[in-house]
């Protein structure tokens, strides 16, 4: 089922072939190294970079008999080969070929999804800088709080999103390892050497140490920063969908030509971009546990994080490069609706504004305790009368000795609360 939300480049690279073209690259390398030794001939190592070769069809036949995929694989080359195979995997196990190889995929596929990322912060500036002074309700448990700017919204994101640049960089290089060390990691058939050469020329770092399987703590670690990436596209994702209710209807996300929202109700724009981002979100999550199951194998190697990784680990690295993807898409194509968050900020009847009418009487000498009360009480009146709040406060004695409506007016600006976006902006590098 991933494979509908796999993107071409990512469907290519965890695909059958390109993992067995990894794998020959892999035994060819450390062929290489063996003749570099002096351990397979020139004559030899020609044969076989001339004849290795492969199809599915033959791998998968063979495995069908012998029920090892590795056996299967160098089987399949060794019927192209001929006699020079007997020094193709010569001094290696299994996990030599298949971990290193998947390192690099791994390493690939981050690339891939840093590409991705790039795009989306990317958009997240531009909109945020698009509206920088857009004032929009903020909003506290879900209640009116006071006003902030819809471009704050988005620089938050944008700041995010840096972050996630920056984990998944370093999970990139957790996971850019290899290891060619034998059946129990300790080189006994091979020497430091062949590891170090195979491992340059696939752009990879031996693992310092290892057992017959790169540590499985680096996966879970590299999951880890996938699934938080994961995350906050929930995160955004979720204000999109909140702020695009009917009651609300401050931010769209995009509604195509020729899109339908309900087989029985016509009328209906859902935000169905932003659940299916929201469900795959748990899916990362639920693919981080099971990473982290994998840690802990019995000895030099079980074979117990083996079939969970074959799901797990292509799952996990194209579902969030389509996550970014999809995002991004919806990021650019959102469409604002200044008209309600105008109205939004109205709704209220001034409410929003009692932390500046609090501050005001405590300017003008009234102790913290009392304004607090001054204030409260009238607004509790706004809540439950839908009087605006100004009329309340001015039909207050205490209120009405030391404010005129002019006053009260002036306090009740939705601009005077981004005075220091320009700040926040310089702060995160924004302009």
């Amino acid at each position: 089922m991933i494979e509908r939300y796999a993107l071409p480049e990512m469907r290519a690279l965890w695909s059958d072939q390109t993992k067995f073209e990894i794998w020959l690259q892999v035994e060819l390398l450390a062929c290489e190294a063996w003749a570099q030794q002096g351990a397979i001939p020139a004559e030899a190592l020609a044969q076989i970079k001339a004849k290795a070769a492969f199809t599915l069809e033959r791998i998968d036949a063979i495995e069908a008999e012998v029920h090892h995929d590795v056996i299967a694989f160098t089987t399949a080359l060794a019927e192209q080969i001929g006699e020079a195979a007997r020094f193709v995997h010569m001094g290696l196990t299994s996990t030599d070929v298949v971990d290193t190889a998947q390192s690099v995929r791994m390493a690939r596929s981050f690339d891939l999804i840093l590409e991705q990322l790039e795009r989306v912060i990317a958009v997240l500036a531009r909109r945020a800088v698009e509206f920088k002074h857009q004032p929009i309700m903020g909003r506290t448990h879900g209640i009116h709080a006071e006003p902030t700017s819809l471009g704050l919204k988005f620089a938050l994101w944008h700041q995010e999103m840096l972050r996630n640049r920056r984990r998944l960089l370093a999970a990139k290089e957790t996971v850019a390892v290899g290891k060619i060390s034998g059946a129990v990691g300790t080189y006994a058939h091979t020497g430091p050497a062949i590891e170090r050469y195979v491992c340059e020329k696939l752009g990879l770092r031996p693992a310092p140490i290892a057992t017959q399987v790169l540590q499985r703590d680096r996966h879970a670690e590299a999951l880890a920063a996938v699934a938080v990436c994961g995350a906050t596209i929930e995160k955004i994702a979720t204000e999109i969908r909140n702020l695009q209710r009917t009651d609300i209807y401050e931010l769209e996300e995009p509604f195509r030509k020729g899109q339908k929202g309900s087989s029985a109700m016509p009328h209906k724009r859902n935000p169905i971009g932003c659940e299916n981002l929201t469900g795959l979100a748990r899916v990362l999550r639920g693919n981080l546990v099971v990473a982290l199951e994998n840690v802990a194998l019995w000895h030099e190697r079980d074979i117990s994080h083996s079939s969970a990784e074959r799901i797990i680990l292509p799952d996990s690295l194209t579902l969030l490069h389509y996550m970014l993807h999809r995002l991004a898409g919806i990021l650019e194509g959102a469409q604002a609706k200044p008209d309600r968050m105008a109205e939004n900020l109205n709704k209220t009847g001034g409410l929003i504004y009692s932390q500046r009418i609090l501050l005001a009487l405590i300017d003008k000498g009234i102790s913290r305790e009392d304004a607090y009360l001054i204030v409260q009480r009238n607004a509790m009146r706004t809540w439950e009368d839908r009087v605006p709040l100004i009329e309340h406060l001015l039909a207050d004695a205490e209120v009405a000795a030391r404010f005129t409506r002019e006053e009260l007016e002036r306090l009740m600006n939705p601009n005077d609360f981004l005075k220091y976006v320009d700040e926040i902006y310089r702060q995160c590098g924004l302009e």
